[in-house]
């Protein structure tokens, strides 16, 4: 079956339909929106009561390490858990002037969410540029995953 669907899978892809945006193009639109932090900025966020919001899957917060105190929501249910008038809205998300920073690996897919959350209204909602990645090359706190390596 797989030999069978290989030659479509590999084809060119056709013209983009009408409307149709690339993710690179979907990602600038996102990030027009928001103010991004880097991780030092968000580090001082967080210490000033900023909310860190990690998104990233359990596997690759195990792998890669996390950071202490910050809340796990995971990318597929964020924003029914940021809504304010979501029955399923964590206890902290109980106003719209919530800060949140969110943090995934790199800082993509980060800054499409970070924009998921002020298109609810949280209007201060960002991302770290660079994403976990960078808050360890930083050296911010955090915990290693089983993953890392020492150094």
């Amino acid at each position: 079956m797989t030999a069978v669907l290989e030659p479509v899978t590999r084809r060119a892809p056709a013209l983009r339909p009408p409307g149709a945006v690339s993710v690179d193009e979907l990602l600038a639109d996102a990030r027009s929106r928001i103010q991004r932090v880097t991780p030092q900025q968000a580090a001082a966020r967080i210490a000033a009561g900023a909310l860190l919001v990690d998104i990233r899957p359990a596997a690759q917060r195990n792998r890669e390490g996390w950071v202490a105190g910050a809340t796990v929501v995971e990318r597929n249910v964020l924003e029914w858990r940021f809504d304010p008038t979501s029955d399923a809205r964590l206890p902290e998300a109980t106003g719209y002037d919530l800060d949140v920073v969110v943090l995934c690996s790199e800082g993509y897919t980060s800054s499409l969410a970070a924009d998921a959350l002020r298109s609810l209204g949280l209007r201060t909602a960002t991302d770290v540029v660079g994403g976990f990645h960078a808050w360890v090359a930083a050296g911010l706190p955090h915990v290693p995953g089983y993953g890392a390596r020492a150094v």
